[in-house]
């Protein structure tokens, strides 16, 4: 399944309180059991003013379901098409 990196632009997602973040996750997590198995949400990162979550979806169209549904903005939506690291260079 495909999967896609959306980028949630949130002024002030840096100073989130732990709680905050407790309860954007929840209500993540809500949309996402009442959306089935479909689409998973692997990890997010936080930086000042922005969080970038992967998930794994069928389609962009679910991504962005998902993100109308929980309420967060989904600027932009990209597929991965391929990872790289470090061992890719040996």
């Amino acid at each position: 399944m495909p999967k896609f990196v959306i980028e949630r632009e949130i002024p002030g997602a840096g100073k989130f309180t732990p709680e905050q973040l407790q309860g954007v996750a929840g209500k993540s997590c809500d949309v996402l059991h009442a959306m089935g198995p479909d689409i998973q949400w692997l990890q997010s990162y936080v930086t000042d003013d922005k969080i970038y979550c992967v998930y794994i979806a069928p389609d962009e169209k679910t991504v962005r379901e998902h993100a109308k549904r929980g309420g967060f903005p989904a600027n932009r939506v990209s597929q991965v098409r391929t990872m790289i690291d470090p061992t890719t260079a040996e």
